[in-house]
């Protein structure tokens, strides 16, 4: 067997990219759904081969590992609608594979990559977890316990971290016909997770629905809403990417409004959970479930505004080519202001040195100057006053009493 060869020379960053390309596959390959599939299509087929492949049911197996990794990243770029618009025109050359968000499943984590999960998380950065695979896996199995929830009755718990607590509602036809309302909320500010199951054929539960508490104040709070017409949720994350771009968040503010994947239930027997999505403590909550009759006022306000949001999506699309093309006339203009304007002070430079060439007197040395006003000031003195002069110069000098010049009589000493 001939030993393996290597290469000497170090492989480039573009042959290396070219090579991670061809190793990708198909994203609606790898999640075993068609490109016509819908949203909910392509969640349930994640879900399930995510629970397959999850690292806490494969240990030491790194080829799941790689699948499981795989199917995230695929499951990420179909799941957001630009993202697979990009992809189904251009491949994965349109896709930032960096700018990927991966959720983080907290049960899988050690105590070390949590507290680091937590202090990221408390500066500010978004972390975006998953329900617990161990979770997934019992709810699939059948193996949960359910607690029955009344209409309008509130109900307060507390659960663990990365645990869930699991709730049936018996809807009617006329609760059916009026919508419902399932909504949580938490006074100690404490993150959970609000899930809807559905029922599968073998008695499992499988996750359909899944709402993120969010901070208002002192309180989270999470809800779904069933009102028999298209709800919409904000994924305010679909932003923060072009945030560093002042003009881009602005036009991209909208594009986190999408539809919500179910917008009615069906008479009969419906699950509900609330997981706990705390770093390292319990979350205390109230859940209850409320009949959309009591909201016929705010039902008709939803609707109206939520249509008016979709309109101004599609307003600030256009609007966005006009700034666009404008901005780049206004940067032009600005380039050419500011290139004239130092033509201009040029021009004034020259002229005003050629003018200053002839217009100017040269001035003169300070020591001739100076030499000839003093010689020209003595004559004229001179001139003035001449039998003055003459008459100083005749006086004679008197001696001074220091300078007078004494006789001594030298005697011979006795």
């Amino acid at each position: 067997m001939p030993a393996p060869s290597f290469s000497s020379k170090p492989e480039k960053k573009g042959e290396s990219a070219a090579k991670h390309q061809q190793q990708r596959r198909d994203p609606y390959e790898v999640l075993g759904v068609s490109c016509n599939s819908t949203d909910q299509e392509i969640k349930s087929s994640y879900r399930r081969m995510a629970l397959k492949y999850h690292p806490d049911k494969n240990q030491n197996d790194p080829i799941a590992a790689d699948m499981f990794q795989e199917v995230t990243y695929s499951y990420n770029i179909l799941s957001d609608p630009d993202k697979r618009r990009q992809y189904d025109t251009s491949g994965f050359e349109a896709i930032d594979s960096e700018s990927q968000e991966l959720e983080l499943d907290l049960s899988s984590l050690g105590t070390v990559n949590t507290m680091f999960a937590a202090l990221f998380s408390k500066l500010g950065v978004p972390i975006k977890t998953t329900v617990s695979a161990t979770v997934l896996e019992e709810a699939l199995n059948g193996s949960v316990t359910v607690q029955s929830l009344q209409f309008g009755k509130s109900l307060c718990r507390k659960v663990e971290k990365q645990c869930a607590h699991f709730y049936s509602v018996d809807v009617t036809e006329n609760e059916s016909k009026m919508g419902l309302v399932c909504r949580v909320h938490s006074r100690g500010r404490s993150k959970f997770k609000l899930l809807y199951f559905e029922q599968e054929d073998n008695g499992g539960l499988s996750l359909a629905l899944q709402e993120d508490s969010t901070k208002t104040g002192k309180v989270s709070s999470a809800g779904m809403f069933f009102l028999c017409f298209p709800v919409y949720r904000f994924d305010q994350t679909k932003s923060i990417a072009v945030a560093k771009d002042p003009d881009a968040a602005f036009f991209r503010k909208l594009d986190g409004f999408q539809p919500c994947e179910i917008n009615e239930l069906k008479t009969g027997t419906h699950i509900f959970a609330v997981y706990g999505d705390n770093f390292f403590r319990s979350a205390t909550y109230t859940i209850e479930i409320l009949c959309g009759e009591a909201f016929s006022t705010e039902k008709d306000k939803l609707r109206d505004v939520e249509a008016e949001i979709l309109a101004k999506r599609v307003e600030l699309s256009k609007f966005e080519s006009e700034y666009r093309e404008v901005l780049a006339q206004f940067t032009d203009m600005t380039k050419r202001y500011a290139q004239e304007a130092e033509e201009i002070d040029e021009l004034v430079r020259k002229r005003n040195k050629i003018h200053a060439s002839y217009s100017t007197v040269p001035p003169l040395s300070r020591s001739s100057s100076s030499s000839k006003i003093r010689s020209s000031f003595k004559g004229s003195i001179a001139e003035e006053h001449p039998a003055k002069e003459k008459k100083s110069r005749d006086r004679p000098r008197k001696k001074k009493w220091f300078k007078l010049h004494l006789k001594v009589d030298k005697r011979k000493p006795c």
